[in-house]
């Protein structure tokens, strides 16, 4: 049924969002602005980083955005860096799917610099037929990143899945005519995912093998 898996990054195949959290703050911090509290920070997880400082801090003009944007790179790429941890069953789960020739894509909020900076460390980039960010094109729930994917793998929408665990994953989903699941280990809850159009949702990576087997049935 499909061909095509398009991932997100942060909150589904790693557990990025305390550190995520972490230099958002910082970057309020270092700019004198309110410090958002973590709840708060963790809701906007999942978009572009433009995008989720405005949502933030809606009272920021764009030279007060960008700044923001910058403090909150210098520390996520350097000054606090502290490699995330994959979720249980990363690997296995993206080598299973490999072996069953499903081509496997992401699209993140991430920024490319970031995002390739993860995919070297965890090892995780050689099962990657492609990858789009946020700074490549417009954030999620626009549809465009995801489009851009399926067009450089030329994969029709009705044979993509994506996998993602907040609302903005799923709403680009149904936004490109898609179909989306969740992962419950995420920022968002099952309810909210189930709510924005996630088939199912996973309270574990491992179990998305046999959903897609039984798909197939």
């Amino acid at each position: 049924m499909y061909e095509l898996i398009v991932f997100d990054w942060d909150g589904t195949l790693m557990d990025s969002e305390a550190t995520i959290v972490h230099c958002l703050q910082k970057a309020a911090e270092d700019l004198g602005c309110a410090v958002p509290d973590a709840d708060t920070a963790r809701d906007v997880i999942g978009l572009g980083l433009h995008q989720a400082v405005t949502r933030l801090f809606p009272g920021a003009d764009d030279a007060r955005v960008d700044a923001l944007a910058t403090r909150y790179r210098e520390h996520f790429l350097r000054k606090d860096r502290q490699p995330s941890p994959l979720f249980a069953g990363a690997e296995e789960l993206l080598r299973e799917l490999a072996s069953r020739d499903y081509m496997l894509a992401v699209a993140t909020g991430k920024s490319r610099r970031g995002l390739d900076m993860e995919l070297e460390h965890s090892g995780l980039g050689r099962f990657f037929h492609y990858t789009r960010c946020a700074d490549e094109t417009f954030s999620k729930p626009h549809p465009q990143m995801l489009l851009d994917v399926m067009d450089y793998l030329g994969v029709d929408n009705s044979r993509t899945l994506v996998v993602g665990d907040t609302e903005y994953d799923m709403q680009m989903a149904a936004n490109a005519a898609s179909d989306a699941v969740g992962v419950s280990h995420g920022v968002h809850s099952s309810q909210r995912l189930r709510q924005q159009g996630a088939l199912t949702v996973f309270d574990a990576l491992q179990e998305i093998p046999a959903w897609l087997r039984s798909r197939m049935e």
